[in-house]
Parts: C-alpha cells; structure tokens; sequence
C-alpha cells in the first residue's frame, strides 16, 4: 500500500510508555525506513539497524538523520531491507501459523480422557425440577429450618445454617437455569444472613419465628457454610449489587478465620475462600490464611493418622466428605502435592468405611464410629451422601480417574 510506496516514516511520538503502535508495525511490515522518538515500542522493534531514534522534542537530530540518509542511498535501503526481513516475522500468516503450533503442543499434552457416553443417572427416571417447596418454606424473613409434613413448622424459626444452605442452592440454580424465582429467593436468603451477622464480623445462627435472637454467636459450623455461599456468590454473582454485599459481609469475616477450631468449619471456609481468591487472586493476605488453615486441616490428619485410621479426627461423624473436598480446593489454588496425598489418603479410607459393601451406607448419627469402635448403620443423614458426591466430582476433575 502507500507505506511501501514511502521512503521514510517518522513516528515522533512524545509519550516513553506508548507501549504500541499500530503505523509502526504496518511501517516495519511493509519495509520502510522508520525514523522514531524512543518511546517503548519503537526500541523494541527498530533495534538491531532497523530504523533510527531521535530523542523526544529533538528535531534537529531528526534533520541531521534526514538528510544522512536521502544522502545515502545504500544506508536507506539497508534500513529498509531490515525491516522488510523483521516484518515478515510479525504478518498474520506466520503469527498463526505460530498459534496453531501451541494450540497442537497444548492439545499434545492434555490427556486422552474418554468419558462414558451413557449417564450415571438416567435422567429420564428423574422428577422434574421444581422449586414449590422450596418456595412454600421461604417467607419474607428467610427458609424456615424443618417442615411438618409439606407445610412450614414454624415453631422451629430460622437458621443461619439453612439460609446458607439456601442461597448456595439458588445461586446453582440462577447459574444453570437462569430462574427468576431462584434470583428472587437469593435476594431473601442474602438478607437474612446480612440481618445475622454481628458487628464484629461474627455470625448468630438463632432466630425465631417471633424474629427474636435466640444465640449471641452462632456454631463454627454454620459459620464455614457461610463463607462457602457466599465466597461462591462473590464468584458467581447475579448482578453487581449481589457481588459487592457478598464482598463486603466476607471481609467483614476475615479477622475470624484463623481463630476457627472446628474442622468442619475450617473445611467449609476453606472452600470459600477458594470460591473468593477466583475473583481476588491477588490478594496475598486472604491467601496466606488459606495456606495457614489448610495446614491447619493437614496438621490434624497427621496427629491422628495410623496405620489403619487416616482421618483428621479420632471419630468419623457427620459430613464428612467436606474435610477432603476442602483439601482438594485448596491443592489447585496452592499446589502443594502433599494436600493432594492427604485428601487422596482420607478419600480412600472414608471409602472403605461408607462403601465396603459396593453402595454409599454413610456413619449414624446414633453411634459415631470411633478409632477401635463399630461405625452405626442407623439415623444416616442425606448431608453426608452430599458431601460424598462434591468430594467425588471434585477428586475426578483433578485426576481424571473414572473411579471417582
């Protein structure tokens, strides 16, 4: 074009960190003689002889060059020359032919993974989804913690716990289904644990139907459930409005983290903050509790490991699940290879206890199953068989083995 037609092209930007231009390119692409101030992307691209600099606001250096090269034809076409030879590296035939050589390198080193083509579950022997009862247990307050039948009890009022339970569930929903009632059950469920959580960052679990406060500072579990929603919701945000209410209840939180005790609690943090370090990936601070808490889970396992118990407690209770899926979110947000080896370890041994007998038969709750003690078939709990399938969806993702 008229770039190829030209014998010099002057490009005296005045600004050093112009990082790119695109005349610039298209002069060297098309092999004129390129004469420019040394802003960032013109010393990259007319080092080595293949143009000339002139400092900024330097015009009579610009006139001396000028008048150097019209006097010097042989030195003009070397410069040209030059740049053509560059510029044949930058044009879009061989900057895709460079792309399609790292897509074929990245394609070579992704396993061959072949997923069966018939589901686990027949979808056709599911019921359809609904929300109706969900929806008939939720009024303007909250989800009602237990039903009488099919109707709400609300004698037993609300829960923190349910309601976390609740808006993780909704904020699924909107994801998949774009669902408008499960937006307008989010709005609730986010409103009461806002109206829940103290000054101090703290969360109450209690509140009756009368809206009266049962608890000061609720359960270190129901407290992880709640980072977990709403670290989910930070990554998954509806709207906006959603998201910066979900930043501002979890920072809110932050200074109680390290201070959990309960594993079952850190275990549902935990998976929060993996949720929350998705949108926040630079924040070091929040990293480094993660990395503290997850040694924390790590340090447990090895004080009650032995030889045929490789657990994080000396009971296996109620969900379980949690505390190995916690280890793998944290292994691909810190790629530590002994948390994979600790969540693989426990995964295996929670499979042998639940699964001996080739189906889930999750620990009762009327006898948890002690170190040395028998493991209750009675009061099992639908969490449990939860947990069991996030842990074995999420050990799959990381391994690509079909046995999870």
């Amino acid at each position: 074009g008229y770039l190829s037609a030209i014998d010099i092209y002057i490009t005296p930007y005045l600004n050093e960190a112009q990082i790119t231009s695109g005349t610039l390119s298209y002069a060297i692409g098309a092999g004129t003689a390129v004469l420019s101030t040394p802003y960032w992307h013109a010393k990259e691209l007319l080092s080595d002889g293949r143009g000339r600099l002139f400092d900024f606001k330097d015009s009579e250096t610009l006139s001396n060059i000028l008048i150097k090269l019209f006097d010097s034809p042989e030195e003009l076409s070397r410069i040209r020359k030059k740049a053509y030879q560059y510029g044949r590296k930058t044009i879009w035939p061989e900057i895709g032919a460079l792309y399609l050589k790292l897509i074929a390198n990245v394609l070579k080193s992704i396993p061959d993974v072949k997923m069966k083509e018939e589901p686990v579950i027949n979808p056709l022997i599911l019921p359809e989804f609904c929300l109706d009862h969900i929806q008939r247990l939720t009024d303007d307050t909250g989800i009602i913690q237990h039903a009488k039948y099919i109707i709400p009890n609300f004698k037993e009022g609300y829960s923190l716990d349910d309601n976390t339970r609740a808006l993780l569930m909704s904020l699924v929903v909107f994801r998949q289904r774009k669902s408008k009632e499960a937006l307008k059950l989010m709005s609730i469920y986010l409103s009461f644990i806002f109206y829940m959580q103290n000054d101090d960052g703290t969360f109450r679990n209690y509140l009756s139907f009368k809206r009266d406060f049962i608890d000061r500072v609720g359960s270190e579990d129901s407290f992880g459930r709640t980072i977990w929603a709403l670290g989910y919701l930070v990554k998954y945000p509806p709207n906006s409005s959603f998201f910066e209410i979900g930043v501002e209840l979890l920072r809110k939180s932050f200074p109680h983290f390290n201070n959990l005790k309960s594993i079952r609690g850190i275990a549902n943090t935990i998976i929060g903050i993996c949720y929350f370090l998705k949108s926040f990936p630079d924040d070091k601070d929040i990293k480094n509790i993660l990395n503290d808490m997850t040694f924390k889970v790590i340090k447990s396992y090895q004080k009650h490991k032995t030889e045929n118990w490789h657990w994080f407690e000396p009971i296996l209770s109620y969900d379980n699940g949690i505390i190995p899926l916690s280890l793998l979110y944290a292994y691909k947000e810190l790629g530590d290879e002994n948390i994979l080896k600790v969540a693989y370890e426990s995964i295996k041994f929670l499979e042998k206890v639940t699964m001996n007998k080739g189906y889930l038969a999750p620990v009762g709750s009327d006898n948890w199953y002690k170190k040395g003690g028998g493991c209750s078939r009675f009061a099992q709990q639908p969490i449990d068989a939860a947990a069991m399938v996030m842990m074995f969806y999420q050990a799959y993702l990381i391994s690509k083995d079909k046995t999870f």
